[in-house]
Formats: structure tokens, C-alpha cells, sequence
């Protein structure tokens, strides 16, 4: 019951809006809302730490190692920045695919974590950067306030930020809380491979050295290379490619630069080993892909 009184909240918004189909960032909440009224191709980007409850429909997401695929009334959890490719699956104009996207508060969580024991039942978790399960009830009720809280100026100041450390703490309770107690313990190998993760962001052009990256985070080459491809589902070299790609595609399509310099400003040094990985990862070159963009 509350998982539908949230999808009619939300499709109210998404009314509201005026938008029929796509994503929309909801700019007094935070989130962003999504609505498809038919199945679509592949799409690749990036999913920072962030919440997702698919409300109605369907979707594959995952890496070129791993898929998941997630349905009304799941949610998942991305604990770490992660190219990820995604398709809906399930959507028509008379049941739209519906979902939100809550970004995660990092901070916070870790102010969040000591207050709550993580699961001690002593089975093994899969150590994959996205996990997915059952939406807690109490997590739709406490978005479906939380949405509420953000229509008045004096509620969004006093009431929503308590509503958004409740979320938090939920999360943490929950389902997704050992994934998350994992990326907050600072000695977890999810913890280490998160840091490798935002190392490689931060310098994104520079050559990977992959035995210096596992001995900035205390481990052995082969251990790094091992459990970066068990969090992130990719290899680092690929992890930097799909990286520097997606930031190459969001330049071609909000700039004029010509694609060579676009090339050397994500770190390739070969404009034409960049047109043939861009066009093997999104199926048209960046001259085509950029003009499509402008057809639209």
C-alpha cells in the first residue's frame, strides 16, 4: 500500500512537471525521477553512491561482468562510483517504468554507523558494489514523507533534513546495511577498493599503475586486482576507460570542442584509438553520436 500511495506521489510530480517520458531532477527533494513508456537500449553512465526504488517496471543494470536485474518494488544500492550499463525492460505507456533515485550522503552515513551493529550471522555477502533486495516498507513511508516535507519552505528547512538522516539510518538497519557498513569500515576491502576508485577519478588522464594503486591501499597487486574486479565488476584499466569515455561523451554532447581535443583532454594520446573505443562501447563514433545530439 505505501509502495502505490509513493508511486502515485511521484507520478503526480513527474506530472506536474510536464515531463512524459525521461529523467527529472527534482531540485526541492534532490532526487531524480525517471519515467519510460517503453523499453529502451543500452545506456552507459556513471551511478554514484545513491539509493534506487524501481516503483513500476523494470530494468538490467550491471557491468560487462554483471547483471542485475531489478523490478517494481525491489531497490538497489550503489556504493561506489561505478560505469554501469543499464536497459528498462519492462515499460509501456499504460504502465510506465517508474523509479527514484535518492544520492547517498556519505558523511552522514558514517555518523550513522556506529550506532548500528552490523549483521553478525556470519554468512558470506557477495562483495559486488550494487546490491539489490526487497524495498523496506518504513523506507517507501519515509520517502513518501520526506516528498511531502519538500512542498513548504519552513518544513523542507525543519523537517525534511530529519526525514533524510531517518533514510539514512533505515539503510544502515536494513537490508543494504552490511554492503554500506562494509564501504564505511575504513579497513574493509570495499572501503580500500572505494579510495583506489576515487583515485582513479581524480587523476583520471594519468596512466594506471596497477601496483601502485594496491600499495596506496595496503595490498598485495594480485589481492587488488582480485577484489577491484569483485567490487566494481571491471578491472581497473577498464574501470579508467569506461570513466574517461563517459566523460568524453557528456563533452561531446555540452561543448563545440572537436573530438580530437576532447581525446586528449579525458588522456587518450590517439585520436583515432579514441574514435575506435568510443564507438565500440556506444555503437556510433563521437562525430555520429555528437549529431544525433543535435538532431534532437
Amino acid at each position: 500500500m505505501k509502495h502505490e500511495t509513493l508511486l502515485h506521489r511521484v507520478s503526480s510530480i513527474l506530472d506536474q512537471s510536464g515531463l512524459r517520458q525521461g529523467a527529472l531532477f527534482h531540485g526541492d527533494s534532490g532526487t531524480h525521477l525517471l519515467r519510460h513508456e517503453a523499453p529502451t537500449g543500452q545506456n552507459a553512465t556513471v551511478y554514484r553512491p545513491l539509493l534506487c526504488l524501481i516503483l513500476q517496471g523494470a530494468k538490467d543494470v550491471g557491468t560487462s561482468a554483471k547483471t542485475l536485474t531489478v523490478r517494481a518494488g525491489q531497490s538497489l544500492i550503489v556504493s561506489h562510483a561505478l560505469p554501469v550499463l543499464s536497459r528498462i525492460t519492462d515499460a509501456a505507456p499504460e504502465t510506465p517504468y517508474i523509479a527514484v533515485v535518492f544520492p547517498l550522503d556519505l558523511d552522514l552515513l558514517r555518523s550513522l554507523a556506529p550506532a548500528v551493529l552490523p549483521s553478525a550471522d556470519g554468512r558470506p555477502s557477495d562483495p559486488f558494489s550494487i546490491h539489490l533486495c526487497k524495498t523496506d516498507e518504513e523506507i517507501d513511508a519515509a520517502l513518501l514523507r520526506y516528498y511531502s516535507q519538500c512542498e513548504t519552505d519552513a518544513a523542507r528547512r525543519l523537517l525534511a533534513p530529519i526525514t533524510v538522516r531517518e533514510i539514512h539510518a533505515r539503510l544502515l538497519m536494513g537490508p543494504h546495511g552490511d554492503t554500506l557498513h562494509r564501504l564505511l569500515w575504513h579497513e574493509s576491502t570495499a572501503s580500500r577498493i572505494f579510495q583506489a576508485t576515487r583515485d582513479i577519478q581524480s587523476h583520471l588522464t594519468k596512466t594506471i599503475v596497477v601496483k601502485d594503486l594496491a600499495r596506496d591501499v595496503g595490498m598485495s597487486n594480485s589481492v587488488f586486482f582480485e577484489q577491484f574486479k569483485a567490487v566494481t565488476g571491471t578491472s581497473p584499466l577498464q574501470y579508467q576507460k569506461d570513466l574517461r569515455l563517459l566523460r568524453a561523451r557528456e563533452a561531446l554532447q555540452t561543448s563545440n570542442a572537436k573530438v580530437s581535443e576532447i581525446a586528449f583532454r579525458v588522456g587518450y594520446e590517439s585520436s583515432a584509438q579514441f574514435s575506435r573505443e568510443y564507438s565500440r562501447k556506444f555503437g556510433r563514433s563521437p562525430r555520429n553520436d555528437r549529431e544525433l545530439v543535435a538532431i534532437a
